[in-house]
């Protein structure tokens, strides 16, 4: 796709448009987001690299201007720096600033120990398919990582962070039309799908996956076929 400010299916909504209806306290904490971009503190140069490599594969923003992308590994950074966790932690998984950094080590690992060179150095396709074996739970390489800690509950918690970052972002509410903090104007028009005032209809277009990507790559695992994650039909 041709590189946009604002892709998404909502041409010319803005979030921030609406800043004057929020709460002073919402206010600035929206627009921090755009305008207090955090510095990266708690990865390594060599390890924000390879994050920024992975995060480019999990929540592509290729149909972006580059002055337009979402800064999705800071975020990730400042939740770890400042060791912000949910409360709880599984057993069978070590901290969340220990599993990043072992999660990357594994991934870095594969990728050597598969193709002869760093992940960071191979193209889309190959990263594509490294990650996508985290995601199935095979345990192509790293071993004795993957000893210390869930293939699978690193995925989720990769992914997790990958996605909250972005869409705490208002330049991706832009994207999917969500208005934004409901407090204190609320929503006006609860029934019957019909917008509110400030919303902008839906706009459609085609697009398809980049040839070296294998994100629109669909596998029979049959109608009774149970996955890897629990879930049956096809993925």
């Amino acid at each position: 796709m041709k590189q946009r400010k604002q892709p998404g299916y909502y041409p010319g909504f803005s979030t921030l448009s609406q800043k004057a209806y929020w709460d002073a306290a919402t206010r600035r904490e929206v627009e921090a987001r755009v305008n207090a971009v955090p510095e990266i503190r708690f990865f390594t140069d060599e390890e924000l690299a390879l994050m920024s490599a992975v995060c480019d594969r999990i929540v592509p923003q290729d149909d972006r201007l580059p002055e337009w992308r979402i800064p999705v590994v800071n975020y990730i950074d400042e939740r770890l720096f400042e060791n912000r966790i949910s409360g709880y932690r599984y057993e069978d998984m070590p901290a969340d600033r220990d599993s990043h950094r072992l999660g990357l080590r594994a991934i870095d690992e594969t990728a050597r120990q598969k193709h002869g060179r760093a992940y960071t150095e191979l193209d889309r396709q190959q990263q594509e398919e490294i990650l996508k074996s985290i995601h199935d739970g095979e345990e192509l390489a790293a071993h004795e990582i993957w000893s210390r800690m869930s293939i699978d509950r690193y995925w989720q918690l990769l992914v997790g962070d990958c996605v909250s970052a972005y869409y705490a972002h208002p330049w991706a509410w832009d994207e999917i039309g969500y208005g934004g903090p409901a407090y204190p104007r609320a929503y006006m028009r609860l029934e019957g799908g019909l917008p509110e005032p400030w919303e902008v209809d839906e706009q459609r277009y085609e697009w398809v996956a980049p040839p070296d990507s294998i994100s629109d790559v669909y596998e029979q695992t049959g109608a009774s076929e149970t996955s890897h994650h629990g879930q049956a039909g096809t993925h």
